[in-house]
């Protein structure tokens, strides 16, 4: 019988076979792109953040709502007006297990207030400096950070069980996506840089490292890359010269109006809304481009002998079908995030001329048709390059 000792040389000698088992999965493209996102990140979290609106001050914890006292509160209608008291039990940190009492103010603003139960886990607010007995909290909201991380974690199993190394990709590009927004559009726009060119170049940026990362180094990512850059650029000019001529300034969207009074009024809120309709649509373009150039070259793959021109009625036929269903997605889409606008205007009776001269619907509708736009012709540029491309070396 071996000894216990004598397993360890054997299995020192298969670390080789290990490491030459994870070179051939981490390819040479594989690995280049992982040192281009990790270099790009890098560059990303050295952006510096925009001057601060206000301080954070005071200590911020996990607590248990422990009891609830209703009793200053009023009752508008729907809406409730006043203080809700409550005993809390801290979760963690310095304090962890103590009690304190807390209040949570409500505003009778129904997407801003929130009210707690007992048994609840709340974020609190501790006032500066040692806290005493008599020291009061402030209930900031719900804690919502362990169902985000479950759900989080649920969809980065599900993609990557289901996509293998491809979905990997994806759940890479996923989080770049979430770093480009947070430390490059957002910080540059408060800085005073043009929001819509920002958002297109970021745009650019992000299809070529989502385009290269699903299709891989090779013409597929090329022409689907040219496809979708193609169609956000014209998207952005029809934003800009629609949003103009419609005469919508982009103060419909969320908090416009009070970071305008916040100390940022150079802020041009309709440069905003016209580069926030590419950056919503461009989940999309991208799609279809990535969808047309995996057909065309598989239609070229099969069938070697097509000239471009015959190439690009293929994909002009393939981006017919696949429109339709494109645009439709979008109008779905949009119409989801202000389902309680059109019931509003239902529930009103107002004529349809009064309901699309709204500002609010106007705008929604421009983010439609305008992604719509983008859309549509994505789907010939995209067969122009691939027909170009996948017939370059075959005569007409």
């Amino acid at each position: 019988m071996p000894r216990k000792d004598e397993k360890w040389p054997k299995r020192l000698l298969q670390l080789p076979r290990f490491f030459s088992a994870v070179k051939k999965l981490l390819s040479k493209h594989d690995a280049c792109i992982l040192l281009v996102l990790a270099v790009c990140s890098a560059l990303l979290l050295m952006i510096p953040q925009p001057r601060l609106l206000a301080a954070q001050s005071g200590l911020r914890a996990r607590a248990k709502v422990l009891e609830v006292d209703d009793s200053n509160l009023a009752h508008h209608d729907l809406l409730l007006f006043g203080s809700q008291h409550l005993k809390v039990q801290i979760l963690h940190g310095r304090y962890k297990g103590k009690i304190f009492e807390a209040n949570n103010e409500l505003r009778a603003q129904l997407e801003l207030d929130k009210v707690f139960q007992p048994g609840d886990i709340a974020i609190v607010v501790c006032p500066e400096g040692e806290l005493t007995e008599k020291s009061v909290l402030t209930a900031r909201d719900h804690s919502r950070m362990g169902w985000t991380i479950t759900l989080f974690s649920a969809f980065c199993l599900l993609l990557c069980l289901f996509g293998g190394w491809t979905g990997f990709n994806a759940l890479l590009s996923f989080v770049f996506s979430c770093l480009v927004i947070w430390k490059a559009v957002i910080p540059l726009t408060l800085r005073g840089y043009s929001a819509s060119w920002t958002i297109f170049a970021s745009v650019v940026l992000l299809t070529a490292v989502i385009m290269y990362l699903v299709a891989g180094w090779n013409k597929r990512g090329l022409v689907a890359f040219l496809g979708a850059i193609s169609g956000v650029f014209v998207g952005l000019f029809t934003a800009h010269f629609f949003t103009w001529g419609m005469n919508i300034n982009g103060a419909t969207m969320p908090y416009a109006q009070a970071l305008l009074f916040s100390g940022y009024e150079f802020l041009d809120l309709r440069d905003i809304f016209a580069g926030a309709m590419i950056l919503a649509s461009s989940g999309a373009v991208m799609d279809l481009g990535m969808d047309i150039s995996c057909g065309l070259e598989e239609v070229s793959r099969h069938n070697p002998s097509l000239s471009r021109v015959e190439l690009l009625k293929s994909g002009l036929r393939m981006g017919r079908s696949v429109v339709g269903t494109m645009t439709t997605t979008l109008l779905l889409a949009y119409s989801g995030g202000y389902i309680t606008l059109l019931m509003m205007f239902c529930a009103q009776g107002n004529s349809p001329w009064d309901f699309l001269n709204s500002p609010l619907v106007a705008s929604e509708a421009v983010k439609t048709l305008v992604g719509s736009f983008s859309l549509v012709l994505v789907a010939p540029f995209t067969a122009i390059m691939g027909s170009w491309f996948f017939a370059a070396r075959k005569e007409n």
